[in-house]
């Protein structure tokens, strides 16, 4: 980067900081609500550009596009069924949430359930977040960040070091953002860098195109169709090592429920709204971005591969050689300020959802009881430091993990995710289910979640679609073994916010899930790829 790359995305950075701070202001952060949740102040709109960005990383970009450059559109999997789940959350998991009026997705487990039950599943949450996500989200946009723009020749300084300053400066401004505005801040900031990737994102693969087809933005899309018409197919072999198509209807789409129907994660933005409606509007516009985002997230792979040929190794390597390849030199800063915010905001959004677990789900309950809701707040940002801090040091340390750590790092959530998602749903639609049989389902499933990863060799997801029933199954029969002497009933006037929907959720749903099904026959045999 140049100069005026380099001041360009200080000014950005900047701006888009002081104007998120403005509109911030008149949370109180004192309060827990205010730090963690904004206030249940967000818009849907809001709540849309805080989502996207929290789900985004530099490491879904350059590792989904990697993926397709080996495997072409079937990857786009992960992004456009992830609206059929979202669809979910705005119809059915929210509400349920918001009615019983809860902070987090564990107080629904513990109102549902107990205390020990909702301190098992915030201890996998805060466990993963910790070992996995934020270190990794610091580690891996850092590498991308210096692979693209090459901090360390700019600095004069061996790549590990550029990509240590780079962590540290963006666990530093990460701290700080949550620090001085909480939740609201980072979701205002969100918002604009929200706005900001789908523009830069898409004039990636529009650039490729245009230099691919020697100055012609529908040439470069003929030259693929001619040349690798397969890699435009989105169904998967039956036996692929990347989205075996069955499992669009099984595990995928139990993975993505629990993703973005249970995952804290998520979740904890949708319930930063200022009610139901707003809520329904921000999830329901992030169903739209994740169908459309595969044409950033996933066809730059494919471009890649017909501007380079398959000599690319390691495949991760495609996207940041395509943005060298096309991106305008003047485009540089504008387009880092971009990637920047694609870290920061999932490093921000991990590091809120810890903060809200640990101090919420362990240092409230388990402190005095007369522990004001101001040293809530203040054990909340104290935590926000310590945990910022060890992730900005563990960060660089991953260079020198063995290659196969980080796989099973990223593998861990398989221990966890379709017994919680089990247990929320039965929670939701049965008056018998119990504890003990919540926690003897946890047990169960990671004993041979476990198994199953050491003695089968068999793709992770078709596990899912297996073991969501088996966890299902258990929980409901032990249920009724011994069930509750008395029928669990909602509390009457739990709710928090007002919990009328939005009245074109309907058809809004709807029409998501027909762009759903109608991109999915785009790329396809039926469609344009032969």
């Amino acid at each position: 980067m140049g100069i005026v790359s380099i001041m360009s995305f200080i000014m950005i950075i900047g701006a888009i900081w002081l104007f998120a701070y403005k509109r911030s202001r008149n949370v109180d952060l004192s309060s827990s609500e205010g730090y963690f949740l904004g206030g249940r102040s967000l818009t849907g709109v809001t709540i849309a550009g805080s989502v996207i960005m929290t789900n985004l990383s530099t490491e879904q970009i350059v590792g989904q596009n990697g993926q397709s450059y080996v495997a072409g559109m079937e990857v786009m999997a992960w992004e456009v069924t992830a609206a059929i789940a979202i669809v979910a959350l705005a119809l059915v998991f929210l509400p349920k949430y918001l009615k019983y009026g809860v902070d987090t997705v564990t107080d629904f487990i513990e109102r549902r359930y107990d205390a020990t039950t909702k301190r098992i599943a915030s201890f996998l949450f805060i466990f993963t977040y910790v070992v996995s996500f934020l270190p990794v989200v610091l580690y891996s946009g850092s590498l991308v960040f210096n692979q693209i723009f090459s901090v360390d020749e700019l600095l004069n300084v061996h790549p590990l070091v550029a990509v240590s300053l780079i962590s540290a400066m963006i666990g530093i401004v990460g701290l700080l953002y949550l620090l001085i505005g909480g939740l609201r801040l980072s979701a205002f900031s969100d918002t604009i860098y929200g706005v900001g990737l789908l523009i830069g994102g898409l004039s990636i693969p529009i650039l490729g195109l245009i230099v691919l087809g020697d100055g012609h933005l529908l040439a470069g899309f003929e030259t693929i169709r001619q040349n690798t018409p397969e890699k435009l197919n989105s169904i998967g072999a039956i036996d692929s090592e990347m989205v075996p198509w069955p499992t669009l209807f099984l595990g995928m789409f139990f993975n993505n429920l629990f993703y973005w129907c249970t995952n804290q994660l998520i979740v904890q933005k949708v319930l930063g709204g200022r009610d139901l409606k707003e809520g329904q509007k921000g999830a329901l516009y992030v169903g739209f971005f994740k169908i459309f985002g595969a044409l950033f997230l996933v066809f730059p792979g494919i471009i890649a591969f017909n501007m380079f040929g398959d000599g690319i190794n390691p495949a991760d390597n495609a996207y940041p050689m395509l943005v060298v390849a096309v991106l305008p030199d003047l485009a540089f800063g504008i387009f880092a300020a971009i990637i920047f915010g694609a870290i920061l905001s999932s490093f921000v959004g991990a590091l809120n959802a810890t903060a809200t677990l640990l101090a919420l789900d362990f240092y409230k309950p388990l402190a005095k009881k007369n522990v004001t809701d101001n040293k809530v707040a203040r054990f909340g940002k104290m935590v926000t430091v310590i945990v910022g801090g060890l992730s900005i040091i563990i960060a660089p340390l991953i260079a020198f993990a063995p290659a196969g750590l980080f796989h099973v790092v990223q593998q861990f959530n398989g221990l966890y995710s379709m017994p919680l998602l089990a247990i929320i749903i039965l929670g939701f639609y049965s008056k018998y289910a119990t504890a003990f049989a919540a926690k003897v389902t946890f047990a169960f499933h990671v004993v041979a979640y476990t198994a199953s990863q050491i003695f089968l060799e068999i793709h992770y997801l078709y596990v899912f679609s297996v073991m969501f029933f088996i966890d299902l199954l258990l929980l409901w029969a032990l249920s009724r073994l011994k069930p509750l002497q008395v029928p669990f009933e909602l509390t009457e006037e739990t709710n928090k916010v007002d919990l009328t929907p939005w009245k074109h959720r309907n058809w809004v749903s709807v029409l998501v899930i027909l762009t759903v099904l109608g991109t999915y026959l785009l790329f396809s045999p039926w469609g344009i790829a032969k």
